[in-house]
């Protein structure tokens, strides 16, 4: 029985096997279906979201296959204008403080918007 499909660079992932939140076995792989995102990732969206209001572009995803030990954030604000990277970073770490302290990693990619 096929518990997920999805259609990637016109390669079907056809998922044998469902696993608890969302998760599904492919190839060997542990993978998660793109619908939903996990309670961590809406978690830290919203914080984001609340923090950086002008954001064009916020996106959140588990890399550690659901568990929420370590997440890859890309955002893109004209909040960062004139700010070097690491400072960009530090605006991102800060406003997620509390939520890194149950983390084992973080990665951290910031824009400005282009236009």
């Amino acid at each position: 029985m096929l518990a997920c499909k999805r259609s990637f660079t016109g390669t079907v992932i056809a998922a044998l096997r469902v696993l608890p939140r969302n998760q599904v076995v492919v190839s060997g792989q542990l993978q998660r279906c793109l619908s939903t995102q996990t309670d961590g990732e809406d978690r830290i969206a919203k914080i984001l979201k609340e923090k950086f209001p002008l954001a064009s572009s916020l996106k959140v995803v588990d890399i550690s296959g659901g568990c929420g030990a370590m997440y890859e954030i890309h955002i893109e604000s004209s909040e960062f204008k004139g700010k070097r990277t690491v400072q960009q970073h530090q605006l991102v770490n800060q406003a997620l403080k509390d939520e890194i302290q149950a983390m084992h990693g973080l990665r951290i990619f910031t824009d400005v918007p282009k236009h």
